[in-house]
């Protein structure tokens, strides 16, 4: 799969940076070299799962569709303003992000989706929505296994 991320511009390091932007410290996970080893392997192990693949290749093919103008009611010019009415984007990173990280993943990719840190305010709707959802699952997993171990 980081074949395909690094097709579409997102190399292992933006997805980890990425995350970074939006590291609190925590337990278990006090400084950044730790977040950052940790995110990793996270990153490695999911990208190996081909259901997160699936969602992620769906994500860049239905943006490839919306670019061209070919997904039935929405228009070039309603993709390129991101229209509120068109969800498919955020359901998909959410549904990312909960794959990975569970729940509480939900509430980590709002926080990336608001905040759009690093490579995510380089992309396109569906795919910034994927690949935050990507980032928000690993990071919400990170803590949560970082939780389990106290």
């Amino acid at each position: 799969m980081y074949t395909i991320l690094n097709e579409k511009g997102i190399s292992r390091e933006d997805l980890i940076a990425t995350a970074m932007e939006l590291f609190v410290p925590h337990p278990g996970i006090e400084t950044q070299e730790i977040a950052e080893q940790i995110l990793g392997k996270i990153f490695d192990s999911t990208l190996r799962d081909p259901n997160v693949n699936s969602l992620l290749i769906a994500a860049f093919e239905l943006e490839r569709l919306a670019v061209e103008g070919k997904i039935p009611g929405i228009s070039r010019e309603d993709f390129d303003r991101d229209e509120v009415f068109i969800l498919a984007d955020e359901i998909i990173g959410m549904a990312i992000a909960e794959y990975i990280g569970g729940t509480r993943a939900k509430f980590e990719f709002v926080r990336f989706d608001m905040k759009k840190p690093g490579v995510l305010k380089k992309l396109e709707a569906f795919a910034d929505d994927a690949i935050g959802g990507l980032i928000a699952g690993a990071s919400s997993l990170m803590y949560s296994e970082a939780t389990d171990k106290i």
